[in-house]
Parts: structure tokens; sequence; C-alpha cells
């Protein structure tokens, strides 16, 4: 087999050279992807077989109970899982890619945070705002949290990875007390909705969710694609970037705002998911080596099947109970970040 594939368009004027392995590695995360959806979509306290399912989609019903629960309830909720880890594994991927720090991820530096901290104060102090705005406020949120962790962080001599790090748990943490404070003194019913969002949960998204996720994830998509050039070059250093021609400052206030803006998009669909973004990029990186767009590729995949894995198991294990999506990512994302953060002190590189 040989070790890379060659892709060349008709006039010959761009060719890429893309790894076998990788191109293997992408296809075997969509099939299990599709092979997750289609449990997700049989698997409940009404259980389908897979033709069931397969007829109900075909527009086949077998019965009209099927039908209700597959399209109401089971398929965008299992859509909007794949959907949203695949936004937060690109957002995670770019920001370590721009801040050549492995530990960087939305919901550990403050980005998440940010946009919850939005949400929350939208739900609580203004209800009567349209489900529209919700991605503003996140968007908005998150930004303006990016903008104060990346003008901290960075010294006369640029930024470093503990400072990054410490930058973003701390502001994390000031925007967790203001939004433990709305919690706290906003009406009861509009926090207890709040509190359910926060937790990260899937249950509740509908068909709404699937159309903000997906339209975000096929516009920025082939932006990060298009901005892998830079990326690659900023994976080198910033002098050797500038010296392959590439804007170091306007480039990385760029990628920011992409990666900002995916985990805002992301959280205003489902709540605050941790992790997602760190588990997701490091997981690609073992499964394979390659160029950075395939790496996002990859790593979308990644991230989507860690989110609609989380998702499933949450939602069927200790039924009827339902565990929230972001508790499950939680619970698999601190012990890979203790593990790094052991060796990258065994580097000495903090």
């Amino acid at each position: 087999m040989k070790p890379d594939l060659i892709v060349r368009t008709p006039n010959q004027r761009l060719a890429l050279r893309l790894p076998v392995r990788a191109i293997w590695a992408l296809v075997g995360v969509l099939v299990a992807l599709a092979f997750v959806v289609g449990l997700s979509l049989m698997m409940g306290s009404y259980p389908l077989s897979a033709s069931q399912v397969l007829h109900i989609l075909w527009h086949q019903p077998a019965d009209k109970t099927g039908t209700t629960i597959v399209w109401e309830f089971r398929f965008p909720r299992a859509l909007v899982s794949v959907m949203v880890g695949a936004l937060l594994g690109l957002s995670g991927a770019t920001l370590q890619n721009v801040t050549r720090n492995p530990l960087a991820d939305p919901s550990l530096v403050g980005v998440s945070q940010g946009a919850g901290f939005a949400v929350v104060a939208l739900t609580i102090l203004m209800p009567e705002m349209s489900y529209f705005y919700r991605p503003l406020f996140a968007f908005a949120g998150a930004l303006v949290v990016a903008f104060i962790i990346q003008t901290m962080s960075t010294g006369r001599s640029g930024g470093s990875t503990m400072r990054f790090i410490l930058t973003g748990v701390g502001v994390a943490a000031f925007i967790s007390a203001g939004t433990s404070a709305l919690l706290t003194y906003g009406d009861i019913n509009r926090a207890t909705a709040a509190l359910g969002w926060l937790a990260g949960s899937v249950h509740a998204s509908g068909w709404d969710d699937v159309w903000l996720t997906t339209a975000c994830l096929l516009v920025l998509l082939p932006i990060l694609m298009w901005a892998s050039r830079p990326m690659a070059a900023m994976r080198m250093g910033p002098e050797t970037a500038t010296g392959l021609g590439v804007s170091v400052s306007l480039a990385r206030w760029g990628l920011i705002t992409l990666s900002v803006t995916l985990a805002a998009f992301a959280v205003a669909a489902v709540g605050p998911l941790g992790f997602v973004g760190l588990v997701a990029p490091h997981v690609t990186r073992r499964l394979t080596h390659s160029g950075v767009g395939l790496h996002l590729l990859i790593t979308a995949g990644v991230g989507g099947l860690l989110v609609a894995v989380a998702d499933l198991f949450g939602r069927t294990a200790f039924a009827p109970v339902q565990i929230p999506a972001g508790l499950v990512t939680a619970m698999i994302g601190v012990p890979l970040f203790v593990w790094l953060i052991v060796r990258q002190q065994a580097r000495s590189e903090l």
C-alpha cells in the first residue's frame, strides 16, 4: 500500500498529498458515526429493530408511535450530538494549533463559560427575547472572553502555555461565579430552565438545533479548510510563519475568532460540553498523523462520535434516568487532562 495518495486537478494547477492511513482513519470514524447514530435510533424505552428504523426513515412506517419517536425525538437528538461534537472538536483543534498549546480547550480556558454566561443572562433577564438571538449572545460572550484571555496572557515576549492556561482558568472561575449569581437571584422557573441547559444535555434538542448547527458547520468548515495553510505555518512558530509570508497577528486573531464562533454555536444549541475540544484532537493524533486539513476533518468526526456515544450512554445506561452528555464527556476528559499535565511537566514544557 502506498503511504500517500496524490490527487491532482485536470489542469495540474492543484495537487494534494493525502496519507492513506489518515484517509482510512477518516472512513473508519464516519462508519463508527453511522453505527452509533443507528443505535441511537433503535435503543430506548421503546426499542425498535434495524428494519423498523430503516422503514421509518424511508417513510414507510411500521407504526405511528415509532415514527413519532424517531423523527421527533431520537433522530434530531442524534444529529445534534454529532454536529455539536464536530463543532467543539474543530474549535479545540483550531485553538490548539493557533496557540501551539496541547491543553487549549474552549471549556477549559473560559470561552464556553463566556458563551454560557451570555445565554443564561438572556434566559433569566430577557426571557421575551427570541430563540434566534441565543447564538448571537453566545458568540458575543465567547468573543469577549477570548479577547480578555488573549490580551492578559500575552506579555512582551509573547504568550506562554502556563500563562494562557492559568489566565483562562481564572477568567472561567470568575464567569462561573457570575453565572451562579444569576441562577441564585433570578426567577426560579427561569433559573431552573437555565440550570438544565448548563448541564450540557442534548435531550431537548429539536430540528431547529439541527439546522442551526448544520448551517454553522457548512459555513465555517470550508473557511477552516482554506485557513489550513496558515495554520500549518503557525505550527512551526511565529518566526517561521512570518518567513513563509503569513501575517501572524492577523491569522492568530482570525483563527481565534473562528474557534470562538464554533464553540459559541455549539454551546448555544445544547449548553457547555466540557473537554470535547481537548479530547478529540488528541484522539485524532493517536489514530494517525496528517496535515492540518485532514486532521481537522478527522477531529470533527471524532468529536461528533464522542458526543454521540456520551449521549447514547447517558440516555440508556441508567434508564429511565438520563445523564446529561456534558457529565459523561467530563468524566472522560478530566483524566486525560490530568495525564496531559503530568506529561507536559515531565517534558519541562510548563
